[in-house]
């Protein structure tokens, strides 16, 4: 198993959640950080562009220029009303932790 599931209460976004998790006796830290980007939901403009492609292609956007010490980890599955999709990122290890 390489993942636990840990929930988070009130957990807002663009903010930084500092883990630390003990497996075998050995200390791993972690940083995580959620951002929120805004779903397309009005009508674009342009009648070839529907709102789902303006959204997929600004969360491309976001994922390609975002800061290259965090990886993408998930990005969530937005309720069909909802006005954000979340993006689920976390810090890269300075160093390379020996599993």
């Amino acid at each position: 198993m390489k993942e636990i599931c840990i929930p988070i209460p009130h957990f807002g976004e663009s903010q930084i959640a500092e883990v630390e998790v003990t497996v075998n006796g050995k200390k791993k830290e972690y940083n995580y950080r959620v951002e929120s980007l805004p779903c397309a939901n009005e009508v674009a403009l342009d009648s070839s562009v529907s709102p789902t492609e303006m959204t997929i292609n600004a969360l491309r956007g976001l994922i390609e220029t975002y800061d290259d010490s965090w990886d993408l980890v998930q990005i969530f599955t937005p309720r069909e009303d909802a006005s954000y999709i979340q993006v689920l990122f976390r810090q890269k290890l300075l160093a390379p932790v020996a599993d």
